[in-house]
């Protein structure tokens, strides 16, 4: 897979993509991440990326010729191959796993990163599929949004991660949050881990990893919890577990 992430500020993005598991799936050739400076397709000597805005207003808004001849420039680099171009946006739609996992399918995800009063709204309407947010808040520009949403599809991405099971344990893939996690020492201040992990017993742990996944959903996240299918074994689980706590 190919992600290329377009910014004016690629020294904010270039350590991070060149360590951990981004850099462990570039090694291993399964993905390729690319820093582009959007300078470089500017046609003036100032390199000029932004401008007024029409109307008048406060700050500056981020011209769309440079967008649109880098995400084409890109697009030709990549031989034109199936591609999610998207703009990093607090007016987008709420970035979650399931779109994560949408945005893996394709071999190609261009992220393009805003600055100051945003992108001029032709980039949005006419070049790129989707406008993503990463939460109600407001940062100064779309580098760290974008390395967001990399991180979160990389991940996803074929030998990227060292064990492929790690997936199915993670937060939100079925809906639920993560299990609790423990490693040595099996004891510590006082304070020990739970005895069915230390049993071995392989049918036991997976119920109670199922269990505390329920539990810790439906305390933690009641949004979530409204949304979850509970299968007859999940029911047995709760009901098993409100009765050995009353």
């Amino acid at each position: 897979m190919r992600i290329d992430i377009v910014t004016i500020f690629p020294e904010m993005v270039e350590p991070v993509i060149r360590c951990s598991m981004l850099a462990r799936g570039q090694q291993a050739g399964v993905l390729e991440i690319n820093t582009i400076d959007l300078r470089q397709f500017t046609h003036d000597k100032h390199h000029t990326t932004d401008d007024a805005p029409f109307g008048g207003g406060a700050g500056m808004v981020m011209k769309p010729e440079p967008f649109f001849e880098a995400v084409e420039y890109l697009r030709e680099q990549a031989g034109w191959v199936p591609a999610r171009i998207v703009v990093t946006t607090p007016q987008g739609k709420l970035f979650h796993q399931a779109m994560a996992v949408e945005f893996a399918q394709v071999p190609h995800l261009i992220l393009l990163c805003g600055h100051y009063e945003g992108i001029d709204e032709r980039v949005c309407q006419h070049l790129a599929t989707d406008e993503v947010s990463i939460g109600d808040y407001v940062l100064t520009g779309g580098e760290l949004p974008a390395l967001v949403i990399a991180d979160a599809v990389a991940r996803l991405v074929p030998g990227v991660l060292g064990n492929p099971e790690s997936l199915q344990q993670d937060s939100f893939v079925d809906g639920l949050l993560a299990p609790p996690q423990y490693t040595r020492p099996a004891e510590y201040r006082g304070y020990r881990v739970p005895e069915v992990l230390l049993s071995g017993h392989h049918a036991n742990i997976a119920r109670w990893r199922r269990l505390q996944r329920l539990l810790r959903t439906r305390e933690r996240r009641p949004d979530l919890w409204e949304r979850v299918q509970l299968t007859e074994e999940d029911l047995k689980l709760l009901r098993e577990a409100e009765e050995s706590s009353s």
